[in-house]
């Protein structure tokens, strides 16, 4: 019987169980650091944290990729700037989205949601570099 050392490898690519629930954890700290930071972003309770984390994946995962293709064009003008404003929507709708559910999780304006969209872009550029990314072959590949 071969023994197997336990290390924790993510990468944004990982669609296993694991990967998700690291991908939730990582947008609800990013979250609380925005509403901690961020003028204009209140976040409630941990379920509004919780629930607004999977708001957020969920936008991510549904929208962003039509409002990336959509937008490409000022992406390149911007030399990717733009995918800033792109994040500040995402979040935008996000929150919408919370507040349509009832859950504690509000942007004030858009110059909130843009710097709500630098926080949360700081903090998973954080996790990857901590964590480093693994391919789907379980491969670790070093961080940085």
């Amino acid at each position: 019987m071969r023994g197997h050392a336990f290390t924790f490898r993510y990468s944004a690519s990982d669609r296993s169980l694991t990967g998700l629930f690291f991908r939730l954890a990582i947008n609800a700290i990013g979250l609380v650091l925005a509403g901690g930071i961020v003028p204009g972003i209140e976040v409630g309770d941990w379920q509004s944290v919780v629930a607004g984390a999977a708001l957020l994946a969920l936008v991510n995962t549904l929208l962003k990729p039509i409002a990336t293709v959509a937008s490409f064009c000022l992406i390149v003008l911007s030399l990717g700037l733009f995918l800033i404003v792109v994040n500040a929507t995402m979040l935008v709708v996000t929150a919408w989205l919370s507040g349509q559910l009832g859950l504690n999780l509000t942007v004030d304006d858009f110059g909130s949601a843009v710097g709500g969209a630098l926080v949360l872009s700081f903090v998973t550029l954080v996790s990857n570099v901590l964590f480093g990314r693994v391919t789907s072959r379980n491969q670790y590949q070093e961080p940085g």
